[in-house]
């Protein structure tokens, strides 16, 4: 077997109908849609529909729907705009956030000399809910930024609760979702959460292109100055043939979400049967052995090998063709640990190697054989 790609919680391929929309709307729609000429009022019209599709998803208004450059851009655009913007002078969250909440939360930090606290996790990273309400007793009107699903281990939040809590008590809420739109369905009207960020190369959409859902009225404010595209909340001319390839994408992962998600659901745990089997001495990371508690669309493992030999684990992968990650992508060249496993793993176990395999439509059980005898062959020798 030449290549295995089980990467996908770093990035996804791109369906082909993504390819071929995005390939005609560069072929005849490449006008600015800024642009009031015919040219440009096509463009407007595309991006338009695709905002009002992609509300519609999440049941809000296509006006709550602001495109940005990715996930990153959103996340930062809701938490820096709420602290210089709307007088938050604490933000509640993890550390096993992404860094694009993290490092932003540091960064405010400084600049604005607000307090930062972390709400207390259980050994597999599991959110202290009755910590966060004690957290949210204490602080006036603070921003909450949690992940609704942890992209290395899968932890699931439960967004409803958070949401309930943050109402209750005067908070701001704000949703890094970037490892679950596309892969679940997310009714904002229902939980009402004030600011989500998704990334659509997650849910085999284009790279480079995102979107920040705002609540109306919420008063946030631009990070980008210049025109007045996105109703003033992104200046710069907006990326046509991305946004309709992340449209396009999102559609096609809304349509078949049930299916894909019971074909996907069946490899994970037939990948965690086949470690069980083959690698009983192998551990699992956060609560990803536990299909109600986290993602159907990643593992991550904790492989009983010796420190010694545990560097040459990722290149001998590598070697055998066989994408995967020992962190988020973000990190995964650095020879630096996760900071999420950090924050869960005892030292001993921190001291074996873990690894982070990611599923999707596109995978098979074949390839998953694959890799357990590369596994199991690597572990035994």
């Amino acid at each position: 077997m030449n290549s295995v790609y089980l990467d996908n919680a770093a990035t996804t391929a791109l369906r082909p109908k993504v390819i071929e929309r995005m390939t005609q709307v560069l072929k005849e729609n490449y006008g600015n849609a800024s642009s009031t000429h015919s040219f440009g009022r096509s463009s407007k019209a595309l991006l338009e529909q695709c905002r009002k599709n992609i509300a519609a998803y999440f049941n809000v208004s296509s006006s709550e729907i602001v495109f940005t450059s990715g996930g990153t851009e959103a996340d930062n655009l809701a938490m820096r705009s709420a602290v210089r913007d709307l007088g938050i002078t604490d933000i509640i969250t993890t550390k096993i956030e992404h860094h694009a909440v993290l490092h932003t939360a540091e960064q405010l930090q400084k600049e604005y000399n607000i307090d930062i606290h972390y709400v207390n996790l259980d050994d597999c990273g599991v959110v202290d809910y009755l910590h966060l309400e004690q957290l949210l007793q204490s602080t006036n009107k603070p921003l909450v930024s949690l992940m609704h699903i942890n992209n290395e281990v899968g932890n699931i939040l439960d967004l409803a609760k958070v949401a309930q809590l943050s109402r209750i008590h005067n908070a701001l809420f704000h949703s890094d979702m970037v490892q679950s739109v596309g892969h679940y369905k997310i009714d904002l009207k229902e939980i009402q959460i004030d600011f989500m960020a998704a990334s659509a190369h997650k849910f085999h959409g284009p790279k480079g292109v995102g979107f920040c859902f705002i609540r109306k009225e919420s008063g946030l404010k631009p990070l980008i100055f210049g025109g007045e595209q996105e109703r003033g909340y992104r200046a710069g001319t907006e990326s046509t043939h991305n946004i309709v390839g992340m449209d396009e994408a999102l559609k096609i992962a809304y349509t078949n979400l049930d299916e894909d998600k019971k074909y996907i659901s069946g490899l994970k745990d037939y990948f965690i049967q086949q470690i069980k089997t083959y690698l009983p001495n192998a551990s699992f990371n956060g609560s990803c052995e536990t299909v109600e508690d986290s993602t159907y669309t990643l593992v991550n493992v904790c492989l009983p090998i010796a420190p010694a030999k545990a560097p040459m684990l990722q290149f001998q992968l590598d070697l055998k063709g066989i994408a995967c990650s020992k962190g988020s992508a973000c990190q995964s060249g650095s020879n630096q640990q996760s900071h999420v496993l950090t924050e869960i793993l005892t030292n001993d176990k921190l001291k074996q190697p873990s690894v982070r395999f990611s599923f999707s439509i596109y995978n098979t059980k074949e390839e998953l054989d694959y890799v357990i005898s590369v596994l199991k062959e690597f572990v035994n020798s």
